[in-house]
């Protein structure tokens, strides 16, 4: 009878060229949308946003900017299109929300949103250093 361990050198799950590009397209997915939909929301939600901004001491004719931001880099992460730009400014975008609107650590859900834009910036910066894989338009655009 034998036994098997697993350990380091077992445990490869994204060892196929299929399931690796299917992981980055994955990754890719969830980490846009979040910045998808919050951009389109704020057109949706624009009077609301503006004064959410301004409470909190943001300057509201920041708003277009923080939209494009959002719409275009989103957009960019998805498709995989100039990816390490886009993931770098959304990484810095991620980290000046969370020092600008979610510092208020004593709040628990504060706190939480606070570290979920950690948690982003900690995925969009393994973008910066890896590209989007293959199933990208960066990697359509080296070919030609």
């Amino acid at each position: 009878m034998t036994t098997s361990t697993l350990d380091a050198t077992t445990l490869k799950p994204a060892t196929t060229p299929v399931v690796a590009s299917l992981f980055d397209l994955a990754a890719r997915f969830g980490l846009s949308a979040i910045f998808l939909i919050s951009g389109l929301g704020k057109l949706t939600q624009y009077a609301g946003t503006q004064a959410y901004m301004q409470a909190m001491g943001v300057p509201s004719g920041l708003l277009p900017i923080v939209i494009a931001v959002e719409v275009l880099g989103g957009a960019a992460l998805l498709s995989g299109l100039y990816t390490r730009w886009a993931a770098f400014l959304l990484a810095g975008f991620s980290l000046v929300s969370a020092a600008l609107f979610h510092a208020d650590f004593g709040d628990q859900i504060q706190q939480i949103m606070f570290l979920k834009n950690l948690a982003m910036t900690g995925g969009l910066l393994a973008f910066v250093v890896h590209g989007a894989g293959a199933w990208s338009l960066d990697r359509q655009v080296r070919k030609i």
